[in-house]
């Protein structure tokens, strides 16, 4: 890959953001599109993201703009960072102008309602002859920007995308993993939004260390259970984009989902919450998805189906908890053999 490969990332958040100036501080020449004309004016002109990373300096090699057909059209790589609910709306617009066999990389990390559709899987209906990527991991945005050793896994099942991505996007405190399950590499991304919720929640009522932990471990177990059923490899779930992302997610509250967790913990409602944090919180909506998709699969998840009943029904998190205890799995470790 030489320098006169242009990248575009699109979407303006602060996962985009960063991952953008990582992109052109290697050297590439970058577009970082926003859709707000006002917005992605400010931003070039200031040389930052005022109001997602205020004080976190662009590359030169980084251009901020608001005009997509620029951004897309010159570009050999496009990275997809927006919101789920607009994520196939995006992609609609990429279709007529991006150049063939391009390399296309989502980090959206969420569930379409139509078919529980994922992310990749919608980039696959909506645009032709293009390389297709995943890329997921314990990544909070202002950690990254402030150097902080993060490692992030980019999922293909193209040997292009898998060769051509690190090159792009590693640096001395950003490492990029490899892995051929895209599928179950993006399932790890969205099924542990709904467990953060869970852990803020606990953490809201003061639970101790040991019922945390049995938390977690029972969260992976629901997640590996699921995405086996839908075709995916179990054994992602040991890494990165599995139990490095719920780790994270579930035990910051830097963690959207987990802060909302928190504050309906404290007595508010998701409304007020979702409100109080200003963006998206993508775990409320998997929430609902995940147990409709449990129920007609018959995947035994009876963490899910208690958050459900927490948020959606108003039942108390400790009966939640006492799940844990009389539930129907006596297995530790699931997929071991035994």
């Amino acid at each position: 890959m030489t320098k006169l490969n242009t990248i575009a990332v699109l979407g303006g958040g602060s996962f985009g953001t960063a991952i953008a100036n990582i992109i052109a501080t290697n050297d590439f020449k970058t577009y970082l599109w926003m859709r707000d004309i006002g917005r992605a004016a400010d931003a070039q002109e200031k040389r930052e993201n005022s109001e997602y990373l205020p004080g976190y300096k662009f590359s030169n090699n980084l251009m901020v703009t608001s005009n997509f057909n620029e951004a897309v059209g010159k570009s050999d790589i496009i990275v997809i960072s927006v919101l789920s609910e607009s994520f196939r709306d995006i992609q609609k617009m990429v279709a007529p102008l991006v150049k063939l066999n391009s390399i296309v990389i989502s980090t959206t990390k969420g569930i379409e309602h139509e078919g529980f559709t994922t992310m990749s899987q919608v980039l696959e209906q909506e645009l032709s002859n293009v390389r297709i990527g995943v890329l997921s991991g314990p990544n909070f945005a202002k950690e990254i920007i402030q150097k902080q050793l993060t490692g992030t896994v980019i999922a293909s099942e193209d040997k292009t995308v898998t060769d051509l991505i690190p090159q792009v996007l590693s640096s001395d405190t950003f490492r990029v993993y490899v892995n051929e399950d895209r599928y179950g590499v993006e399932l790890g991304g969205a099924l542990k939004n709904m467990y953060a919720i869970m852990a803020g929640l606990a953490n809201a009522l003061g639970v101790g260390h040991n019922s945390t932990a049995m938390l977690l471990t029972r969260s992976l177990a629901e997640m590996g259970r699921i995405a086996t059923k839908l075709g995916a490899n179990p054994m992602t779930f040991l890494g990165l984009s599995g139990v490095g992302d719920l780790i994270l997610t579930c035990t910051s509250d830097l963690s959207r989902n987990y802060r909302l967790g928190y504050a309906v913990g404290k007595g508010k409602t998701i409304p007020e919450a979702m409100a109080e944090i200003g963006q998206a919180v993508e775990g409320v909506n998997t929430v609902k998805l995940v147990k409709q998709k449990a129920e007609e699969l018959d995947v035994y998840m009876p963490l899910v189906s208690g958050l459900y009943a927490v948020l959606f029904e108003g039942q108390a998190i400790s009966e939640v908890m006492k799940l844990l205890m009389v539930g129907e799995q006596g297995h530790d470790v699931e997929y071991s053999g035994n």
